[in-house]
């Protein structure tokens, strides 16, 4: 089995199921209706929001408007699409709510399967941009509901992260948990420095040619975290050191993985 694909198996960046806890529905408002009966501007609002929802994606979605409340419902594709109409019918004038009641059709797979798709998509994303070493998702799936959590180093690099599960086929939801790293030069500087101690290292340094950088580095106020999955229980402890070595560092947890190759041997 291929370094990427227990990479995208794997709980680490890579993404371990999470109970969902915590957070909310990204994007969709909901509000209580208000008085009962027709209010003066539902006319011309429904007309807006008919107008508004005129593409294709929303081909099955209906509106209606009570008093100021707009109720969509119906069905579309993708999650974006549902968060999409949302704010479309948000934006128009006079309009006090949304009820939001669009289900999510798209293809059903099941949680495990669209857990590690989605964990490959995440690990490759944004590759280039020189940040994808110091996010450090997390991803959990329940009934086709994501839970995304962990953290990224930069808002971008959150939102990209976000879009690329709300746009997937197969997500019936998502839940936003993930934290981004506060602006730092100091840990700037110690993120840069352990990049260049872990992956420059000879022991480590054939995962540095991979561009999803499968050891993921953490920096938030000095404290170092090391996510990812590495071949052996040798280079988790190598790059635990190499970690610890970098100056300016309070503290490093090593939650790294192993996978493949040797895997850590249990105690006698």
């Amino acid at each position: 089995m291929s370094r990427m694909k227990n990479f995208a198996c794997a709980g680490v960046l890579v993404f371990a199921g999470l109970t969902m806890l915590d957070g909310a529905s990204r994007g969709v408002a909901q509000s209580a209706q208000g008085n009962v009966g027709p209010g003066p501007n539902d006319a011309r609002i429904q007309a807006e929001v008919t107008k508004a929802l005129d593409n294709k994606r929303f081909k099955d979605v209906k509106s209606s408007v009570q008093d100021g409340v707009v109720k969509l419902t119906g069905t579309v594709e993708l999650y974006s699409a549902k968060l999409d109409a949302d704010d479309r019918a948000h934006h128009r004038q006079n309009v006090k709510g949304v009820e939001n009641q669009i289900e999510v059709a798209g293809p059903d797979v099941d949680d495990m399967t669209l857990r590690n798709k989605l964990a490959e998509k995440l690990a490759y994303d944004r590759v280039g941009y020189g940040t994808t070493a110091f996010n450090a998702f997390t991803i959990g799936v329940e009934k086709g509901v994501v839970t995304l959590g962990g953290t990224a180093y930069g808002p971008t690099d959150k939102d990209s992260a976000l879009s690329l599960a709300e746009n997937y086929p197969g997500v019936k939801d998502v839940i936003d948990n993930v934290e981004v790293a506060p602006v730092s030069p100091m840990d700037d500087r110690i993120r840069l420095a352990e990049a260049r101690s872990i992956y420059g290292f000879p022991q480590l340094n054939k995962y540095a040619i991979d561009p999803a950088k499968p050891i993921r580095i953490a920096v938030v106020n000095g404290n170092v975290t090391l996510s990812g999955v590495v071949d052996s229980q040798s280079d988790k402890d190598v790059a635990n050191i190499r970690a610890n070595g970098v100056p300016g560092v309070f503290k490093v947890v090593n939650n790294l993985e192993v996978v493949g190759g040797e895997a850590e041997k249990p105690a006698k």
